[in-house]
């Protein structure tokens, strides 16, 4: 009898592809919304594994009823609408999939300092609302990103992406915090180890990569923006939760700092009158930080590779909780 996989959501065909060819049975979730956790309980108990989104939240009530699961395999790099500990009480494996929407992740954040920068969502904000009338010399300027210092909090893979174009770019000074150094991108690019307050102190521009964390919950509050340049730019497309949208909009209606860019909110979706949305300084995007064909794609092949090789020889190839393992 074959294995029974479930994918909560569709995503791209090639997920299901590989698993029919594999030989399991597979059921994608034919609804566009996410499943409740009423549904999401009553399916997963009739399946063998499970291919979920981060939308799904599987905390310790749910593995507590869904005990049985062989494996659970993210759509996504981030995994923290998932209690890892709970999953690993039950010996139940938790895959994520990593690099394969760096690229794509690390074009947002580059898109969103420019945009920022030059405030370009708002200009074109003002050509909707047909205020573009006329050439104003001292009105809404921007800055430009040249020689620089970028100020990255999260130095994965990600994170030495955005460096290594910023850097390329615009010869960009780069600084970095991060729980360990990195010694290749130093020598790549330049780049300094800094702690934490000199990270706020000197940058221009502060990217945020790092996972959520019950450390990085909300570390960018009203006290860490009171330490930044008030020339900065704050940078998320790691996760809403890591910054207090409270704080931030506060910070840049005081002007602590000048703007900035997120791909994350806190929470999500964020709601049509957030404040922050009619900020000249400001940018926002709906977390499309793996929206491109080949992030999305590639994101799928590894959610599937994951159990197919957990199946075959014991050992996804990327696991969150390796001690799970031959248990």
């Amino acid at each position: 009898m074959s294995k029974k996989i479930l994918i909560t959501r569709i995503i791209p065909a090639i997920a299901g592809d590989l698993l029919k060819q594999a030989g399991f049975d597979v059921t994608v979730w034919p609804s566009d919304k996410p499943m409740t956790k009423e549904e999401l309980i009553e399916h997963t108990l009739q399946a063998d594994a499970l291919l979920s989104l981060g939308s799904n939240k599987l905390d310790r009530s749910f593995f507590e009823t869904c005990k049985h699961l062989d494996i659970v395999s993210q759509f996504a790099v981030g995994y923290d609408n998932i209690d890892v500990a709970a999953a690993t009480n039950f010996k139940i494996p938790v895959c994520n999939t990593p690099d394969v929407l760096s690229e794509a992740t690390a074009d947002v954040a580059f898109g969103l300092m420019i945009n920022v920068s030059r405030k370009m969502f708002y200009h074109h904000k003002q050509i909707l609302k047909d205020e573009w009338k006329q050439f104003e010399p001292l009105k809404n300027l921007g800055f430009e990103l040249s020689g620089k210092t970028l100020g990255i909090f999260g130095l994965g893979r990600i994170g030495s992406i955005m460096a290594q174009r910023c850097k390329g770019a615009y010869g960009m000074d780069v600084i970095y915090h991060n729980r360990k150094r990195n010694p290749e991108l130093e020598t790549k690019t330049g780049a300094r180890y800094v702690d934490f307050d000199t990270l706020l102190r000197e940058s221009d521009v502060l990217s945020v990569h790092c996972a959520l964390t019950p450390e990085t919950r909300g570390l960018f509050d009203k006290q860490a923006f009171s330490k930044m340049k008030k020339t900065a730019v704050f940078i998320n497309t790691a996760r809403g939760g890591v910054h207090n949208e409270t704080d931030l909009i506060e910070a840049l209606q005081n002007k602590t700092i000048w703007g900035a860019g997120l791909d994350v909110t806190n929470p999500e979706p964020m709601r049509a009158d957030n404040p922050l949305l009619e900020m000249p300084n400001v940018a926002v995007l709906p977390h499309i930080g793996s929206a491109t064909i080949e992030a999305r794609t590639g994101m799928a092949r590894l959610a599937a590779e994951n159990i197919i090789s957990f199946y075959k020889t014991g050992k996804p190839v990327t696991i969150v909780n390796p001690e799970v393992l031959g248990s």
